[in-house]
């Protein structure tokens, strides 16, 4: 059964047209959650009422429309204190959540692995602790649906002793799982893989992207938070230079810090790439706001010192001329293949510029490190010259190449003696 829902938003110092869009934005939060917005409550005020946010005469508007409407949950736009959920919900006789309780339910709605299940559940009971005490009748009206997904209807009810048990259950688990990342990423750091991170904003096509280059095969819908738990799979870029790529959670404008902390080993993925690839919806009419957005959160999680290229995606949603404000970037649509060739190509170039260039030459019997150099940087050309009976091998490599710096090392020694 889909849920009718009622939106509520203040407007205090945002222009119209931003509004608007958080406005849209929290619509299409509540249908990805599996409600029905059937009305949209709005007000200016220069600052918020203490007691429900919404003034007193809009506040009656609210209680007949819930009564009109029989609508089953109200949504409001700003953040809810504990005590405005009691004031409002004395008033009205249905659920009432805010956005960030709205997102975390779309999370746990998504979460498929154990750490992003984990994680959801150590927000959602970060957040909602302190919104227990004097709840009374108000929480047993959370008998299910958008706002209740997550830790369960049972843990909400638990006195605060039980939650914060759960808590502490959540943070061990966690730091488990992130040891154990921390490990797998590790291994890929000592391999001297190079690493390619996709971020972006929520519903850009970063999973569309991941699946064209890679065979994820990966969840992808037009919906916000498709994606939720980081994934990393490994592909050819113009089919012979080996790299991993990572697609994670997507990033959204006033991202709860409830969020960032409880998703703080997913970011840490994020945090170890040597490259990212910012897919932009290059068709979304606030793409320029999405951008920022990205941009202050990166800075925020201090990963804006790692290089970058922007993917304008969804091309063929456009029939103006599109006007990029990020570079370097491409314009495309992940759906078209000869888009995706051009992407490799385009990558490829940019990518070398992070890397060290070398020419090396091996003799006879040397033909393990030959493999090594190949499996392990960017191998361009490799002959064996019968003349001087050497393995000649040109290519890339990472700066940070233990491998390559050694070997670099021991050919100027050589130069020298020479």
């Amino acid at each position: 059964m889909v849920e009718k829902v009622i939106l509520v938003g203040v407007q205090r110092t945002e222009k119209d047209d931003a509004f608007q869009y958080s406005l849209e934005e929290l619509e299409q939060l509540c249908q990805t959650a599996g409600g029905q917005v059937v009305a949209t409550l709005t007000q200016k005020r220069e600052r918020f009422d203490s007691k429900t946010v919404i003034g007193k005469g809009k506040m009656q508007e609210l209680v007949a429309l819930v009564d009109e409407l029989q609508a089953d949950t109200i949504v409001f736009q700003q953040e809810l204190s504990p005590s405005h959920v009691r004031n409002i919900q004395e008033q009205i006789e249905c659920k009432v959540i805010d956005r960030i309780q709205l997102i975390l339910d779309i999370f746990a709605l998504r979460a498929r692995s154990k750490e992003g299940k984990l994680q959801v559940e150590l927000a959602q009971l970060n957040y909602l602790l302190p919104r227990l005490s004097g709840q009374g009748k108000n929480m047993s009206r959370l008998g299910g649906g958008i706002g209740t997904r997550g830790p369960g209807e049972t843990k909400l009810e638990s006195d605060k002793r039980h939650i914060q048990t759960q808590i502490s259950e959540c943070k061990r688990q966690l730091k488990e799982v992130s040891e154990h990342r921390q490990r797998s990423r590790e291994q890929r750091k000592n391999s001297q893989i190079f690493q390619i991170g996709l971020i972006g904003y929520t519903n850009a096509g970063k999973s569309t992207l991941i699946n064209r280059l890679t065979d994820a095969k990966t969840y992808e819908q037009d919906q916000l938070f498709a994606t939720l738990d980081p994934l990393t799979r490994q592909f050819k870029l113009c089919h012979q230079f080996k790299m991993t790529i990572t697609d994670t959670v997507g990033f959204i404008q006033d991202i709860p810090t409830q969020l960032i902390h409880a998703f703080e080993s997913t970011l840490e993925e994020s945090r170890s790439v040597d490259f990212f690839i910012h897919v932009v919806d290059s068709s979304a009419e606030n793409y320029q706001e999405h951008e920022k957005t990205v941009l202050h959160l990166l800075k925020e999680l201090r990963m804006d010192t790692i290089p970058m290229i922007t993917v304008y995606n969804k091309k063929d949603k456009i029939q103006e001329q599109f006007t990029p404000t990020l570079k370097p970037y491409i314009w495309l649509s992940t759906l078209l293949e000869e888009d995706i060739r051009q992407l490799h190509y385009f990558l490829w170039e940019h990518i070398q510029k992070q890397l060290c260039a070398y020419n090396l030459s091996y003799p006879l019997g040397q033909e393990a490190i030959v493999t090594k150099l190949t499996n392990e940087t960017f191998v361009t050309n490799s002959t064996f010259n019968a003349d001087t009976l050497e393995y000649e091998v040109v290519g890339f490599a990472k700066k940070t190449s233990p491998f390559i710096a050694d070997t670099l090392a021991k050919q100027e020694k050589n130069d020298d003696i020479f």
